[in-house]
């Protein structure tokens, strides 16, 4: 049986609501889920307690960081040819099989992780988390 809203650590909604909006941003609606995002971490980036907190931190600097590596592979594309070149696929794909799927790969475990109530810090992306000593 669930645990009923008093029993749920305090900020676990918000938490979940952050890892949920980080995957949709990442496999549903890119861009629109980011904006959501932004917007609900700048809603509650100062009143949420500290497990919601420390989960929006985690998604945005995650979703930022997801966003400068696409910029960069763009870059890429465009300095070895152009999208009209083969050499488009092989960053494509590269991307997507290593970058792509590890962002979403954490995302999943934050989830889980917020939807437990536990705080998570995603690895070389992710924020500091004091008040877990994360």
């Amino acid at each position: 049986m669930p645990p009923s809203a008093a029993e749920r650590p305090a900020g676990q909604g918000i938490a979940v609501i952050a890892e949920a909006l980080y995957l949709t941003n990442l496999m549903l609606l890119p861009g629109l889920a980011f904006l959501l995002l932004l917007a609900y971490w700048w809603r509650h980036r100062s009143d949420a307690p500290p497990l919601g907190r420390c989960h929006l931190a985690q998604t945005v600097s995650a979703s930022l960081w997801g966003g400068m590596l696409l910029v960069f592979i763009n870059l890429l594309v465009i300095l070895f040819g152009g999208y009209d070149s083969p050499n488009v696929w092989l960053f494509v794909i590269l991307y997507f099989t290593l970058v792509h799927s590890t962002f979403i790969l954490l995302g999943t475990l934050g989830l889980a992780r917020a939807m437990a109530g536990k705080p998570y810090r995603y690895p070389l992306v992710g924020r500091p988390c004091p008040e877990f000593g994360l």
